[in-house]
């Protein structure tokens, strides 16, 4: 299955087309699931293949890594973690890169206790995430119990979970910013897990992109954002607390950005908010962005308009089944007409809706003109002289709308 999944990624890393590439992409059957909503990405490890997933189903992504990864010299968390593995020995070891492992050998053997290390690692099942950190732990003396030829996380963890982990003690080596549900299902599944921090989290250093991702959320630009670490859920926070912007941010994701988080643990700071998120049952890359396929278009209004069926996503929309890129103006303006389908919308109403507001009324003519082209139906919408616009909302769908008036 798993197997499947990686093939899968591989495939998703060579398509990069956006929701106006969805169309082609997806052919006769349609634009993707995700096709005309924006997805913004917090990652900073994985976050090439989380988009790839995305944008493969027709998202548009917005990256801003939250976290950066640096290097632990003579880190003190380090040292405490290596000593109680030594006095403690655990029932598993997973060696995660290369790098961070002849790192941790290095930094025990300049505290006095590499050899310890070695002694107690040659007692314990080593698990090799692949050939890299395969090749590094043969370098150090060691021999490793296993390693999948295809370096996935995820068949460690399924080989790890087929063995049973309940009432056992499992010692990871940690990346920097956690590995994305690897460590929520191993403690789901009985474990206790001891993590190795080779690596710290800090600030990214060019904040610039997380800025964006802060203003996009707050002004709905996103449809969703996603988290796959509780360090960078934090991050994100408390970088939009220092611009005081928090309760946007807050009111954003409470009511209209969907926080889709990997599992609980990674949820628990956006939670402590009480900031409602969604989480797959299986914490996986693969199965957050199922999570998102499934969720985000059960948001999209429908309504029958003029014979037709007329979809309204995040930043485009579907006309019977055909996806129509539509600018940021007509956009708002459709969704302030659809608030009321069928009734008709002031001028004055359309204008206030606009992005930045306008000047005059003539700012909502040429915005209407550009929407109308865009759905590429004029008579989806109806200009009523000297009053303003409505949708042509099927007779036969007033009833089931009238609420909305």
């Amino acid at each position: 299955m798993h197997g499947q999944q990686d093939r899968q990624t591989r495939q998703d890393s060579h398509g990069d087309a956006g929701p106006r590439g969805a169309t082609s992409l997806y052919g006769d059957a349609g634009p993707g699931p995700l096709a005309g909503f924006t997805v913004g990405v917090t990652a900073a490890r994985r976050a090439d293949e989380l988009g790839a997933l995305l944008r493969r189903r027709g998202a548009a992504v917005l990256h801003a890594p939250a976290l950066r990864i640096v290097p632990l010299p003579d880190d003190a968390e380090l040292l405490i973690a290596t000593k109680q593995l030594i006095d403690d020995a655990p029932d598993v070891v997973v060696a995660t890169t290369a790098i961070g492992f002849r790192g941790w050998i290095e930094a025990a053997d300049g505290w006095g206790v590499g050899d310890a290390l070695l002694t107690r690692l040659r007692g314990v099942r080593l698990l090799a995430r692949g050939p890299k950190v395969r090749g590094a732990i043969r370098a150090a003396g060691l021999t490793e119990e296993w390693s999948p030829a295809s370096e996935s996380m995820a068949e460690v963890l399924d080989r790890l979970l087929e063995d049973g982990v309940s009432g056992r003690r499992i010692a990871i080596q940690l990346h920097g910013e956690p590995l994305p549900g690897f460590v929520e299902a191993l403690r789901a599944g009985g474990a206790e897990v001891v993590g190795v921090p080779v690596y710290r989290w800090m600030p990214p250093e060019d904040i610039g992109p997380v800025d964006r991702l802060l203003d996009a959320t707050v002004a709905r630009a996103l449809d969703a954002v996603t988290f796959t670490s509780a360090p960078a859920a934090a991050s994100l926070l408390d970088r939009a607390q220092r611009r005081g912007m928090l309760g946007e941010l807050l009111d954003a994701l409470r009511h209209d950005v969907l926080p889709a988080c990997v599992g609980p643990v990674t949820a628990l700071p956006l939670q402590a908010h009480d900031v409602p998120t969604s989480q797959p049952e299986r914490f996986r890359l693969g199965p957050l962005v199922q999570l998102l396929t499934a969720e985000l278009p059960g948001r999209a209004r429908q309504l029958p308009v003029a014979g037709r069926r007329l979809e309204i996503r995040g930043h485009a929309v579907v006309v019977d089944g055909e996806l129509r890129a539509v600018p940021p103006a007509g956009m708002a303006l459709l969704r302030a007409l659809a608030r009321r389908p069928g009734w008709v919308v002031a001028r004055a109403d359309l204008l206030r809706a606009l992005p930045g507001g306008g000047r005059d009324e003539h700012a909502v003519e040429t915005a209407m003109a550009r929407l109308r082209s865009s759905l590429g139906a004029p008579k989806l919408i109806q200009t009523v002289v000297k009053r303003g616009y409505r949708l042509a909302l099927d007779p036969s769908a007033d009833s089931k709308y009238a609420d909305y008036a």
